[in-house]
C-alpha cells in the first residue's frame, strides 16, 4: 500500500490504523459471517457501511479463508441489471485469485455469452459481457448462484442498497432471491441498506420472504468523544494540531455522518501546515472548498431532474429535515402545487438515492438529503449558510 500522507481516507482501501472506531461492529459482524449466519446491515448512507464492509473482510478471520464480494445495486432498476451488477462483481473477485475459479465460471454461467480473454496487463484471465448478454435473468442468476456453490473456498457477498430490489418491476424479486439464497450452503450475505424502514419491513414482517432469514445490526452515529480523539492524534501524528471543539463542530454540523466529517477533515489537514494548528478559519475553508469543488457536479446532475422533483429537493435541503412535507404549511410555504405532486416526486427521490426517509416514534416520518455537501451548497445558494 503506498505510503499514507493523509490520515483521513476518503477513497480506497483503509488501514487499520486509519479506521476509527467500529470495534464492536466488526466483531459482531465478523463473528456472524463466519458461523454461518446472513446479515443485515442498515446505517444511513455515508455513515460508513462498505467500509465497515470492508474492513470485515480484511479481518483475519475472514481473509484468506473466503472468497469476498462486494456489489452495491443502488443505481439498478430491475433483474437484468441486478444480475448483470451481481456477475460482474462475482466473477472480478474471483478471476484475480484463482484462475481455476475463473475457468469455473465461464463452464457454469453458460447463459453468458461474453468474451473470454487474458487481461495483458495484469495477466488475470478477462471475460467481457454486457447487459444486453442477458437474455434471462432469473436462469443467469441461478448459474451464478451454482457457481459460488461450487467454490473451492467458502463465498461471503455484500449487497449494498438492498432495499433497492423493492423498485423492481418485476414480480416476486424477492420470493425468486430467498428462494436461491437459502439453498446455498457455501455462501454467506451482506444485505446492506440505508433504508431502515423498507430493510425493516423486509426482513421483520412475517409475510415477506426474507423474514427472519437473517440478523440485524444498525450502524449508528460514531461517538463523538471518539473521533475527537481519533481526529487529534491523526493530526499530532503528522506534527499538526487541531483541537477538540473545532473536531465537535465539524460533527454537529453534519450529525455524525462519517463521510462528510471524514472529507471535512481530509481537506483541513491538507489546508493546514507542518507545526502549524487546524483553526475553525481552516475549517470553513475546508467546506467552502469542498462546496465549490462540486459545484459543477451538482448543477449537472440536477439538470437531469424533473422540476417537480428539484423543487422539493430544494424544499427539503433548505430546512435540513423536513417533516409533514405534504402538509400545507410546506407545500403552501415552497409553491410545491398539491400534496400528491410532492409525494410522487419524494417517491421518485427516494428510489434514486437523493433524499432518506426515516420513521421516527409513532410513525413519524422526516427527510433529508443523503448528501449532506448538497444540503448545505443549496443553503448557501437561498442566503441560509451554516454555523460552525
Amino acid at each position: 500500500m503506498a505510503k499514507v500522507t493523509n490520515p483521513f481516507i476518503v477513497r480506497g482501501a483503509i488501514p487499520p490504523a486509519y479506521f476509527c472506531d467500529r470495534e464492536t461492529e466488526t466483531e459482531k459482524l465478523v463473528r456472524s459471517l463466519t458461523n454461518g449466519n446472513n446479515v443485515v446491515l442498515i446505517a444511513s448512507r455515508r455513515m460508513g457501511k462498505s467500509r465497515l464492509i470492508d474492513h470485515c473482510f480484511e479481518q483475519p478471520a475472514i481473509g484468506d479463508g473466503y472468497y469476498t464480494v462486494f456489489v452495491d445495486i443502488l443505481q439498478t432498476a430491475n433483474m437484468q441489471e441486478f444480475t448483470y451488477e451481481l456477475g460482474k462483481a462475482v466473477f472480478e473477485a474471483l478471476s484475480p485469485v484463482s484462475s481455476r475459479m475463473a475457468k469455473l465460471f465461464i463452464q457454469t454461467v453458460r447463459s453468458l455469452h461474453g468474451e473470454f480473454g487474458i487481461d495483458p496487463i495484469t495477466g488475470h484471465p478477462k471475460f467481457s459481457f454486457s447487459l444486453g448478454h442477458i437474455e434471462n435473468p432469473i436462469y443467469t442468476l441461478e448459474e451464478i448462484f451454482r457457481f459460488v456453490e461450487q467454490a473451492d473456498k467458502p463465498c461471503i457477498i455484500a449487497i449494498d442498497e438492498f432495499q433497492r430490489i423493492a423498485f423492481y418491476p418485476e414480480k416476486n424479486v424477492e420470493a425468486v432471491l430467498r428462494t436461491y439464497i437459502q439453498r446455498l450452503n457455501n455462501c454467506g450475505f451482506v444485505f446492506a441498506g440505508s433504508e431502515r424502514h423498507l430493510l425493516g419491513q423486509m426482513f421483520q414482517d412475517s409475510n415477506r420472504p426474507f423474514y427472519s432469514s437473517a440478523g440485524i445490526i444498525a450502524l449508528d452515529r460514531i461517538d463523538k468523544t471518539k473521533y475527537a480523539a481519533f481526529a487529534i492524534e491523526h493530526f499530532a501524528e503528522f506534527g499538526k494540531r487541531i483541537d477538540a471543539d473545532s473536531v465537535s463542530r465539524v460533527y454537529d454540523l453534519f450529525s455524525g455522518n462519517t463521510f462528510a466529517m471524514q472529507k471535512t477533515m481530509n481537506v483541513a489537514f491538507s489546508l493546514t501546515a507542518a507545526k502549524a494548528e487546524c483553526t475553525l478559519d481552516v475549517v470553513r475553508e475546508a467546506i467552502d472548498e469542498i462546496l465549490e469543488d462540486n459545484t459543477y457536479d451538482y448543477r449537472t446532475r440536477l439538470m437531469t431532474m424533473s422540476t417537480p422533483q428539484k423543487e422539493v429537493l430544494y424544499a427539503i435541503g433548505k430546512r435540513g429535515v423536513a417533516t409533514q412535507i405534504t402538509g400545507a404549511e410546506f407545500v403552501n410555504h415552497n409553491r410545491l402545487g398539491s400534496a400528491s405532486s410532492v409525494q410522487s416526486a419524494t417517491r421518485k427521490l427516494i428510489a434514486d438515492g437523493w433524499v432518506a426517509e426515516t420513521v421516527g416514534e409513532e410513525g413519524k416520518k422526516s427527510y433529508q438529503l443523503t448528501d449532506l455537501f448538497l444540503t448545505l451548497w443549496i443553503q448557501q445558494r437561498y442566503g441560509v449558510g451554516y454555523q460552525l
